[in-house]
């Protein structure tokens, strides 16, 4: 029977930072357009953080009934451990989802932004839809893509637009930069899930591309996600503090390219989620340091 540790270790926490890192740079963004709002903010998050967990839960039962975790490196799987029954996992799962959509009626009551419910409808649609259903996009090569989007584009854009009513040339730039390293988490995990995910018939984007390219690309969505914001040099000089994250992304960089085994991958994941986090706080800091001096 799963403890509340387990539970715990199943909602993987080291892939929250793809939840709140879009969150702190589309406040940021909303800041710099004189329009930043704490509570809407914190209500943001909140549904970030809830869709999240609410993911992983899904994926684990979803995973976990076809049998695509009966053998897997990494954390703790619920379902197909047997610490829970696929029931549990899944009722966890959409109570996590219930509970992000609620905080997400009370920030559109909020922000007045009706139509962003349509958009949070959506999310579970696609939150459930990565591993779940009859023909789960994220077994044909489409898991980074919808990441991308939705971790990305939509989480840090509708940051911005439900505290500025607006968005901005410097929210888009730090959407698809945000997009670009939770993508990069998604490439680090699959690749080190190639042998599995293979044998099960998942084909991840890494098992198209194979390990190889795999690994390149997940460089070079680290590395374009830090230029991008260079981009808004002009009007923000600040931004350049998002090339102090620089060093941080050599050590997951380094094993990737270095063709570690697959356990030694685990620490990628963390490490990218620390990058992430890191480049939300330079992005916000350039942000507020361009008002202010």
């Amino acid at each position: 029977m799963a403890t509340a540790a387990h539970w715990i270790e199943g909602a993987r926490l080291r892939t929250l930072p793809l939840g709140i890192a879009p969150v702190i740079v589309g406040s940021a963004a909303a800041y710099d357009l004189e329009a930043f709002h704490p509570l809407r903010a914190l209500l943001a998050l909140l549904i970030a953080v809830l869709f999240q967990v609410g993911v992983n839960y899904a994926n684990d039962y979803s995973d976990g009934i076809r049998g695509t975790d009966d053998v897997r490196v990494g954390p703790v799987r619920l379902t197909a451990s047997g610490l829970a029954s696929p029931r549990s996992v899944k009722y966890a799962a959409f109570g996590c989802f219930g509970a992000a959509m609620l905080c997400g009626l009370l920030l559109v009551i909020l922000s007045g932004t009706w139509p962003l419910l349509l958009v949070g409808v959506g999310c579970v649609l696609a939150a459930w839809g990565y591993t779940g259903g009859k023909n789960p996009y994220g077994y044909i090569g489409l898991g980074e893509v919808f990441v991308f989007l939705f971790f990305g584009i939509v989480a840090t854009m509708g940051t911005t637009y439900t505290q500025a009513l607006a968005v901005s040339w410097s929210s888009f730039l730090g959407a698809v930069s945000i997009g670009l390293l939770a993508s990069a988490l998604l490439m680090a995990n699959n690749v080190r899930d190639i042998p599995t995910d293979r044998e099960a018939g998942k084909k991840t984007l890494a098992v198209r591309i194979g390990d190889d390219a795999a690994r390149v690309s997940y460089v070079m969505m680290l590395a374009l996600a830090l230029l991008l914001p260079l981009l808004l040099v002009n009007d923000h000089p600040w931004i350049l503090l998002v090339l102090l994250v620089a060093p941080l992304c050599i050590t997951p960089s380094w094993v990737m390219l270095r063709g570690h085994r697959r356990q030694d991958l685990i620490p990628v994941l963390k490490q990218t989620g620390v990058v992430s986090l890191c480049f939300a706080a330079a992005f916000t800091l350039g942000m507020v340091l361009t008002q202010l001096v």
